[in-house]
């Protein structure tokens, strides 16, 4: 065990992070790489959002382009059910609970495989995923027992949630990031390489060969590209293409 952790600083709501998921999954089968979630709620507070006519046309082309560049999917659930429910709230701090009460239960694995559940509810079956009823439903599905998922939500909500979030964004701001999703390498002596993950978006086998390569070099940094993200993150304003930041 080479003891390298790929930090994956996210938010479920964050439409990059949602194209950077098959580099998750990618991350998650290399093995001796641990890897630890740190999500940073953008999407809460004074900065919840409901849906509304100008966020579905604010949204949409960051979607299509996210879509090109990742073959991630979009599910006309979301863009012609989801972006039109104007009932909708936009929060990252119910589903952010749900996937800390999932590690809680089974450890860091239940958490991104809850994380990777949801969003593809939010994005390709157009699911509400700041509804309790709805974070319990997806929490079932991953196999995780409902009772005690719900208590779990219960307990973490409020302080807890916005400690793990107040944590992430610091550890954002340590590593010099812009927003999500960044991702960074700890190497067996602390130190931290923040990984350039722009050029592999679409490119997951040469992304996970990186990794696999960091973990032979014992605790050398991954492969370095240029390019970076572009542009290619998500604040608290949204999601920006690359070349329009």
């Amino acid at each position: 065990m080479s003891g390298l952790t790929l930090h994956y600083i996210y938010d479920p709501l964050c439409g990059w992070c949602y194209g950077a998921a098959p580099l998750v999954r990618a991350a998650r089968a290399v093995p001796g790489l641990a890897l630890a979630l740190h999500a940073g709620g953008m999407l809460t507070g004074a900065n919840r959002r409901r849906m509304s006519p100008q966020w579905r046309e604010y949204v949409m082309p960051h979607d299509r382009r996210i879509a090109a560049l990742t073959g991630q999917p979009f599910g006309e659930r979301y863009f012609e059910g989801l972006l039109r429910d104007e009932g909708a709230v936009l929060d990252s701090g119910p589903p952010t609970t749900a996937i800390l009460a999932a590690q809680s239960m089974a450890g860091g694995e239940s958490g991104a495989d809850l994380l990777a559940r949801l969003q593809h509810a939010h994005y390709v079956d157009g699911r509400r995923i700041a509804d309790a009823e709805v974070l319990a439903e997806v929490a079932v599905q991953a196999g995780l027992d409902r009772q005690r998922f719900a208590a779990l939500c219960l307990d973490i909500d409020g302080e807890r949630t916005q400690a793990h979030m107040a944590a992430s964004r610091a550890l954002l701001g340590r590593l010099g990031g812009h927003g999500f999703p960044t991702f960074a390498l700890e190497r067996r002596d602390g130190r931290f390489a923040v990984l350039d993950v722009g050029p592999y978006l679409g490119d997951v086998q040469a992304w996970q060969d990186s990794l696999a390569r960091a973990i032979v070099q014992e605790g050398g940094g991954a492969d370095s590209r240029e390019g970076g993200m572009g542009g290619a993150v998500c604040d608290a304003q949204g999601c920006a293409l690359p070349g329009h930041g």
